[in-house]
């Protein structure tokens, strides 16, 4: 991990089209704006963890007897 140290206002730049404003700095919090490609997508680190959480339950297996048990229900 690369740590910086920046003042209000300062900027950093990642790669050629990605930059990190540090925009406030107040008790115990500092706000970043940060300028990004349309397409790439920027989350808070606990957002993504929620959506990953959120999907990993969404793709619950079903139990074979239940595929069996619709199986034979399509069949009839």
């Amino acid at each position: 991990m690369l740590i910086l140290s920046r003042k209000e206002n300062e900027e950093i730049l990642l790669g050629n089209d990605i930059k990190v404003v540090v925009v406030g700095i107040g008790k115990g919090v500092v706000k970043i704006g940060i300028e990004a490609p349309k397409n790439m997508m920027v989350l808070r680190s606990e957002l993504a963890n929620e959506i990953k959480a959120k999907n990993t339950e969404a793709n619950v297996s079903v139990a074979d007897e239940s595929l069996a048990e619709l199986s034979q229900k399509f069949k009839k």
